[in-house]
């Protein structure tokens, strides 16, 4: 297992309960902007760029969910944090989860949002990598958006979708790739009994990615976990419909540290 020093970003009162954001696969802790806003008002957030993305370094792959979580766990040590809570959204979903069962003492709550335990042939995941290998992430950025946002949206907020697409593009195409062959290689089923921080799993129902079938097995697998499906929206649901989603992690994580009962 290894970890790197990814770029990131402290924001509210030091005073505050810690929440960790994490992205999805060709985002960066830019896709937070919303609740990252609403959550320093009481509480120390604490959002990066994965590795591979952003302004985060590209190690050598392969990476595996370890990797990933190692990086987390570097991070809250660097700033002698020992619990958050964690928000992921698709792969920061991913190694949220990872984290939950494997690090539980470092995990107070748990925010999962479109995001998946098994997602999907490994195949696909690979096929993706080598052509992002060959062709550079803009050979794959149309697709990508369309599953990201509904057509209604789209057409309604193109600054939203050209802004996150100019972060899908400026993703360096090895980083992208070798954190596709960690959805390749992931599956989390075996772990979601062993997570014991109390849990809220998002799904949005137009998510073409991961519909609310992967996310009903999410909150079947973890104890108590609670599930809450988005009438409107797509796999960037927290993008697409930032007050619902805001209000839904205050709500479980609590505005001022507290949580829910």
């Amino acid at each position: 297992m290894n970890f790197c020093s990814v770029n990131h970003a402290l924001e509210g009162p030091a005073s505050g309960a810690p929440v960790v954001l994490s992205n999805s696969l060709g985002t960066t802790m830019r896709m937070w902007d919303a609740q990252a806003a609403a959550l320093a008002h009481t509480r120390l957030v604490l959002r990066y760029d994965m590795r591979g993305h952003g302004h985060s370094p590209v190690p050598p792959p392969p990476y595996d969910l370890p990797d990933l979580g190692r990086d987390v766990i570097s991070l809250l040590d660097r700033y002698g944090i020992e619990r958050a809570s964690l928000c992921g959204v698709s792969l920061g979903g991913m190694v949220s989860m990872w984290l939950a069962a494997h690090a539980p003492e470092r995990v107070e709550r748990l925010v999962l949002c479109s995001t998946s335990a098994l997602f999907g042939p490994p195949e696909i995941w690979a096929e993706r990598a080598a052509l992002v290998r060959r062709s550079g992430v803009e050979a794959v950025a149309d697709a990508v958006i369309a599953r990201w946002f509904t057509p209604a949206f789209a057409a309604a907020r193109p600054d939203v979708v050209a802004a996150t697409r100019a972060q899908l593009v400026a993703t360096p195409a090895e980083g992208y790739a070798a954190c596709c062959g960690v959805v390749e290689r992931m599956d989390l089923r075996a772990d979601l009994p062993a997570i014991r921080a109390p849990t809220l799993v998002i799904a949005a129902r137009d998510d073409p990615s991961t519909p609310p079938e992967h996310a009903h097995v999410i909150a079947d697998g973890i104890p108590g976990a609670r599930l809450v499906v988005v009438e409107r929206g797509a796999h960037l649901v927290n993008v697409e419909t930032p007050d619902v989603v805001t209000e839904l992690v205050l709500g479980h994580l609590g505005a001022e540290g507290e949580g829910e009962p």
